[in-house]
């Protein structure tokens, strides 16, 4: 059996496998912070998957620390009805549970938590919450200090009366406890501030408090080790508060690294695409090292032969996977029966979209933030379908009707991709630096999960010169992406085959959002109705993708979940 199959122990709770799902907002929440039927989808499609424990989202143990609206909530007696429905429900379904309580401290405004932000020290924080507001946090007085810790107190003891299994203490990212760690936002001259001592005694006080609050309930510590900021927690002191965090009874240590003011970017905190994979894995390895409690590895994942490696060499004990399993949340049930994954991108869509307000969502999973509208999936059966191109919508729709049909794609270049795999040689992509590996590894695992479910593909096959090749089926799906105007394609392909997109100079342009929205909305224009007219009458005919109209890799992929699993 694959290690990551394997039980494995977070203090005295049993964990099914070695796979985690870690916190991240989703604001399926109502506005109060109430447990909601979309959270209860959201987390029941990922234990339906497998996961082994799932961590719910951060949750503030005061009113105070809430960071996004529609964040879920646990500072009040109130919560407790729906996250026990939340819990009872990953239980049925053969999952742990656990809950991050986490306070975001100067990182919020008054207009998100309704109160006003606290922080170590009063100094300027950035808070990016649907718009970009600087704000100057109150800093905190010992008495305030010492309620905030009695309200993690609480918060625990509610998780406890929910059922939970584990609670997990946010301690990086540049929240509340990281914002004590990180010398340049903790001004303090009192025994909170100074020394790494000093810094680090608000977070392992809360985790002492905690642990002797929720008796044989497991404690995780989520803690950034790196911030990758002058002024931020360096390495050598992250790995110290780690050990003294396992001293002060912490179950398992989570580590990851990155704070809001990482540089180059905050990005980092989710390693986009042009960072390497297994970012922070040898962090986590280093600590496992010196400690007596299980590790958990986190960031950039994904790829089930890495993740069965770190396990099995011995440099974590379990694997957390976030935006991964919000791109396939079948990862572990797919892992068990040697199935390709839906690799995700790592272009970050799915948290910078919910940091501007949206629900989360993602590129490469049409159903991630609308598990609800595809509760009762309504896939064809019994059909002859032809898809007429093999981009990332023809492959997905595809992948997604396989089972119970006869499902031909037909492309007419070598392989599959179409302009997807361009995308790759952009300067950006989204909103990160693109990398071309992201994407080849994408489409060649989504043609690959087609063929085991037998489809059949026919490349080099234009459908418009042969007479009679569609009329046998019953469905015919048109996936043919967009073209571009004015006969700009070969030229604008053979650019970004050149590598033009990278070049100085040209690379500004092509990142520039005005000739962003030009080069690959507004320049081109669906090709759907020239290949309706290859439809013969009693065949469905259905346009998906950018063949109906050119626009972003999201809404093209969505659009073919919908037309796959709605009807």
């Amino acid at each position: 059996m694959n290690i990551l199959l394997t039980p494995a122990r977070i203090g005295p709770a049993e964990i099914p496998n070695r796979i985690v799902m870690p916190p991240m907002t989703t604001r399926g929440s109502d506005e109060e912070g109430n447990v909601t039927d979309q959270t209860i989808a959201y987390y029941m499609a990922r234990v339906r998957g497998g996961v082994g424990l799932i961590t719910v989202e951060m949750a503030s143990p005061e009113k105070a620390g809430r960071h996004r609206r529609r964040e879920l909530g646990i500072y009040h007696d109130g919560f407790i009805p729906g996250l026990t429905r939340l819990v009872g429900e990953i239980h049925r379904g053969g999952s742990k549970a656990s809950i991050q309580l986490g306070h975001g401290g100067g990182h919020t405004r008054i207009d998100i938590c309704g109160e006003q932000p606290v922080a170590p020290s009063a100094i300027p924080h950035p808070v990016y919450e649907t718009t970009l507001e600087t704000i100057v946090p109150e800093a905190m007085s010992k008495a305030r200090i010492a309620l905030t810790t009695a309200n993690y107190v609480a918060a625990a003891r509610r998780a406890q009366q929910a059922g939970f299994d584990c609670v997990e203490i946010h301690a990086a990212h540049g929240y509340l406890i990281s914002q004590f760690h990180a010398p340049f936002e903790n001004r303090r001259t009192d025994e909170y501030g100074g020394s790494l001592e000093n810094r680090a005694r608000f977070g392992l006080d809360v985790l002492r408090a905690v642990k002797s609050a929720i008796h044989g309930m497991p404690v995780v510590y989520r803690l950034s080790v790196e911030d990758y900021f002058p002024g931020g927690l360096p390495y050598n002191e992250g790995r110290q508060i780690a050990i003294w965090a396992a001293q002060a009874g912490a179950d398992a240590l989570h580590v990851t690294a990155g704070h809001y003011r990482s540089l180059p970017s905050a990005q980092i905190v989710l390693p986009p695409m042009s960072m390497p994979d297994a970012t922070f894995l040898h962090f986590a390895a280093a600590v496992k090292k010196a400690v007596q409690v299980p590790v958990i590895a986190v960031g950039r994942l994904g790829d089930p032969t890495m993740a069965t490696e770190a396990v099995a060499n011995g440099a974590t004990d379990f694997i957390a996977l976030g935006r991964t399993l919000v791109a396939d949340p079948q990862w572990v049930e797919k892992l068990r029966r040697d199935e390709p994954i839906r690799r995700c991108l790592a272009c970050n869509t799915c948290i910078n979209e919910m940091r501007g307000g949206a629900r989360i969502g993602c590129v490469v999973n049409g159903a991630a933030g609308r598990e609800t509208m595809f509760a009762d999936a309504r896939p064809p059966r019994g059909e002859r379908i032809a898809v007429i191109g093999a981009g990332p919508a023809g492959l997905t729709y595809a992948s997604l009707v396989a089972e119970g049909n006869e499902v031909t794609v037909f492309e007419k270049a070598k392989r599959p991709g179409g302009a997807f795999r361009y995308a790759g040689k952009a300067p950006l992509f989204q909103e990160v630096e693109a990398n071309e590996k992201s994407f080849e590894r994408y489409v060649a695992d989504l043609a690959a999960a087609c063929v085991r479910k037998g489809v059949i593909f026919r490349f080099g096959t234009n459908v418009t010169g042969q007479r009679g090749l569609l009329a046998e089926f019953d469905r015919i799906v048109i996936a043919t992406g967009a073209q571009y105007r004015y006969g700009l394609g070969p030229i604008a392909m053979q650019m970004l085959d050149w590598g033009a997109g990278r070049w100085p100079g040209l690379s500004e342009l092509f990142s520039h959002p005005a000739f962003r929205d030009w080069f690959y909305y507004r320049a081109r224009e669906g090709t759907a109705e020239r290949f309706k007219q290859l439809a013969k009458p009693g065949q469905a005919v259905v346009a998906i993708g950018d063949a109906l109209q050119a626009g972003k890799s999201k809404q093209a992929i969505a659009s073919a979940f919908e037309a796959a699993l709605l009807g």
